[in-house]
């Protein structure tokens, strides 16, 4: 066996910061400026969430209904601030709106997978097997799934709804 040295251990460094590196942190200003960014920020929230509202408002659109709707808001928004926040206002409102339904048609797809993965269960007896399929093992088992089978098709009635 052969005997390998260590290597030494040098003494710990501070390392300087990067250059050019940019650093967020809170702005301070002085006393009469705070009120600035506080009104700039209130007056395009409240653009946002208007336009957010509107946007939801329209429902589904195709995509030239999609474009004719944000030219149209950004005009509006455009007379309430720069085009440049209109249109960050606009693109981020068309996305938040996006994503949500995005996220209620992925529910709406788990909720009906997991339904019908269930009644397929529950028409099975308890304790017996047709084929590859497998009823409950018991009839308390087949209790708490009927019980969720009925909150699961509450909660797709909803999402039907929300989707409609």
């Amino acid at each position: 066996m052969s005997r390998r040295r260590l290597r030494e251990i040098t003494a710990a460094f501070v390392v300087a910061p990067p250059k050019d590196a940019r650093v967020r942190t809170r702005l301070k200003l002085p006393g009469t400026d705070q009120a600035v960014p506080m009104a700039v920020g209130t007056h395009l929230g409240s653009l946002a969430g208007r336009d957010l509202a509107e946007r939801c408002s329209e429902g589904r659109l195709s995509a030239e209904e999609r474009a004719d709707s944000r030219r149209g808001r950004r005009r509006a928004l455009t007379a309430a601030s720069s085009s440049r926040w209109a249109g960050a206002i606009t693109r981020t409102s068309d996305d938040a709106w996006r994503l949500a339904s995005d996220n209620l048609f992925a529910e709406r797809r788990s909720l009906v997978s997991r339904t019908a993965w269930i009644r397929r269960r529950l028409s099975v007896p308890a304790g017996e097997r047709r084929g590859r399929l497998r009823g409950d093992a018991t009839r308390a088992e087949r209790s708490q799934d009927q019980r969720r089978l009925q909150v699961l098709c509450r909660r797709l009635a909803v999402v039907e709804e929300r989707r409609s």
